[in-house]
């Protein structure tokens, strides 16, 4: 039933006078720079803070046997983070509401060049209404947001009802195995809250994706002769242009496919990296592509990697240098399918009265062509998987920031989820 019109006060008033700490925890978390690989002393840091609430603890690694096993899982390869899984988990006394869990990554994307920033990237600063630092918005403002849901209960002498486990994972921002990894080590609820920075918006559906690399070999040859070679990276160019084919096909099918016919452009191709040659007067002999495209819900990675190989496979049958010098495509990373938030659940119509009540306007959706771990249980546990966090701009950019105002709706929305969703009881 609805929350009390005084208990949602209470809870808006506490979350209120909770946001400078709040603030404050988010940047502590800021200042880690936990790119790919280097998220083990965040994860201590998450531990501590989980374990100081009372939490019960759980700490593990990837079985990498498991993952590879499940549909779901992404290739490992030597750049997957060793970092730790954090989870932390709230009993009641009485279970009487509904489970729940609240998750967020702690790896963010790097940095890129430090003269693009207007100031250090793991230097939280604020100005005016923007938290600045890279992977404040996405996701360590979430990251704090979930603890802060929490102690706005507390604060004012309450608890969640009902089990809530609270994750921290890695692996978000390249494979999504930190997620799946939750899922096979037995974690489980009614709903799962994910705070991404959504604009305050909840994610109707989501894209697959799958990182993909392409290595083009050539003839070197000194520049004087270069005729009597064949240059590695011109003809990798010339592949890039059979996958941009691709793209505008796959574009081309968006009416085919539910709450994906309005948006302009679901399916992106980024060459997010190449690499070749060894001298700059010299015919390169290698050039790799890495590459990431997006892919429909309902579309499993297997069917579009194959999709991927057979461009790849048929151009160069087409083109004379790579007709007897076939490119090898491999999948490094993301190997994910996407997901449809299907409309009417009763955790989305709860969240959709804690928006209204936190913000004063309805809640919207949409979809976004970007990765999410809400795949993992939309798809594999078949439960609510709510997507949904505050404003942000510069993401994966420079100058990435937080807009606090919405930082601060969200968090509220989210306690007065939790305690219509779970229940409330008195602290013990």
């Amino acid at each position: 039933m609805p929350l009390d019109p005084s208990l949602r006060d209470r809870i808006l008033a506490s979350v209120e006078e909770g946001f400078a700490a709040q603030v404050d925890a988010t940047r502590d978390l800021i200042r880690f720079p936990s790119t790919r690989g280097d998220e083990q002393a965040i994860q201590d840091h998450v531990f501590r803070l989980f374990k100081d609430r009372g939490l019960a603890m759980d700490r593990f690694g990837m079985d990498e046997a498991a993952i590879a096993a499940h549909p779901g899982g992404s290739p490992f390869s030597p750049a997957h983070s060793e970092a730790p899984i954090v989870v932390g988990i709230h009993r009641p006394r009485d279970e009487r509401g509904r489970s729940l869990i609240l998750q967020s990554h702690v790896d963010v994307v790097p940095p890129g060049p430090a003269d693009m920033w207007t100031r250090p990237p793991f230097e939280p600063a604020i100005e005016g209404d923007w938290l600045y630092g890279r992977g404040g918005a996405d996701m360590k403002a979430g990251h704090a947001a979930m603890l802060a849901c929490l102690d706005a209960l507390r604060r004012i002498g309450l608890q969640p009802a009902a089990t809530v486990t609270v994750q921290s994972v890695v692996e978000e921002e390249s494979t999504g195995n930190g997620a799946l990894m939750t899922h096979l080590r037995g974690y489980r609820a009614d709903a799962v809250l994910i705070p991404e920075p959504e604009a305050e918006r909840l994610v109707r559906a989501n894209c697959g994706v799958l990182w993909f690399d392409v290595e083009v070999r050539g003839v070197p040859v000194h520049v004087r002769e270069m005729g009597s070679g064949q240059n590695a990276i011109d003809a990798a160019y010339r592949v890039v242009g059979a996958l941009r084919e691709l793209e505008t096909r796959w574009n081309a099918e968006k009416g085919e496919h539910a709450h994906f016919g309005d948006e302009e452009h679901p399916i992106n191709l980024i060459v997010g990296r190449i690499e070749g040659g060894d001298w700059a007067s010299s015919v390169p002999a290698w050039c790799r592509l890495q590459c990431r495209i997006a892919i429909y819900p309902g579309q499993t990675a297997r069917e579009a990697a194959a999709a991927i190989e057979a461009v790849v496979r048929d151009f160069a049958r087409s083109d004379r240098f790579l007709a007897n010098n076939p490119p090898r495509v491999t999948f490094p990373g993301f190997f994910t399918e996407g997901f449809v938030l299907e409309p009417g659940s009763e955790a989305e119509r709860v969240l959709g009265e804690a928006h209204r009540s936190a913000t004063g306007t309805p809640l919207e959706t949409f979809i976004t062509p970007a990765y999410l771990d809400s795949r993992v249980y939309a798809l594999y546990d078949r439960v609510p998987s709510l997507c949904y966090g505050p404003t942000s701009k510069g993401i994966h950019g420079y100058d990435e920031a937080v807009g606090l105002a919405s930082l601060k709706r969200v968090t509220g929305a989210m306690a007065l989820f939790v305690a219509e969703w779970c229940g409330t009881e008195t602290l013990a």
